[in-house]
């Protein structure tokens, strides 16, 4: 039977445009045991299987895949999923992943969930003196099994800051909009910031120094996209 998965793009600009493409399921309608398979083959960074509201409740539950494993936690598919469910017409305050309790709300055209920075993976952090030199970095001198994140500020005094994100060891050559590696950098820089990464995603953070780190950002429809 096909699966219809809904596929949308998190962390875009306020003119739609760039974002972290990102594949929805419905968790009722595909096998446990074919999770993985899904998200191999539809090939984003990451797809998230959503477990819907039970009737007169405000939470969820989801397990996110890349396309070569399972993650506990990540960042562009909760805001994705929680995004998704409020034009579900189930709007949620908290979404359970394998990591623990994830925060939601909603402003706007905004989506924000709220997660403990060391739920977000391990990462090799590389501060780059120029955002030339960031640009210029080749994804296969970092093909080594570990996730490297590449940022270099733009504007230190407003906290922006450009990003690139390189995971081969995930399956993921290049991550167009990384939420646990904004809740990442947030709380080893101790401060608020705005992350534009990959060709141009906007990822805006939060920080709290009880390790908490609020991440929001917009979200696009791009329609259904069916399997087997």
């Amino acid at each position: 039977m096909a699966i219809d998965v809904t596929v949308l793009r998190v962390f875009t600009d306020s003119e739609g445009n760039h974002g972290n493409p990102l594949g929805v399921v419905d968790a009722a309608t595909v096998q446990p045991g074919d999770r993985q398979r899904i998200a191999t083959e539809l090939g984003f960074s990451e797809t998230i299987f959503v477990d819907l509201p039970q009737p007169g409740t405000s939470t969820a539950s989801a397990h996110i895949y890349t396309p070569a494993v399972q993650l506990p936690f990540a960042g562009h598919p909760t805001v994705g999923a929680a995004w998704w469910l409020r034009q579900q017409g189930t709007p949620i305050h908290t979404l359970r992943v394998p990591a623990g309790v994830v925060q939601v709300s909603y402003d706007e055209d905004l989506t924000s969930i709220r997660a403990r920075a060391e739920w977000a993976p391990e990462l090799a952090i590389h501060d780059l003196s120029s955002t030339e030199e960031l640009l210029a970095a080749d994804p296969n001198d970092y093909a080594d099994g570990v996730s490297h994140y590449l940022w270099t500020w733009t504007d230190r005094e407003r906290g922006q800051l450009r990003a690139r994100m390189f995971a081969d060891g995930l399956g993921v050559t290049e991550d167009e909009a990384t939420g646990s590696a904004a809740v990442r950098i947030t709380d080893y820089l101790a401060r608020d910031l705005t992350v534009v990464q990959g060709k141009g995603s906007v990822i805006y953070t939060e920080w709290n120094p009880e390790g908490w780190v609020r991440v929001s950002g917009r979200v696009v429809d791009d329609g259904i996209r069916r399997i087997d």
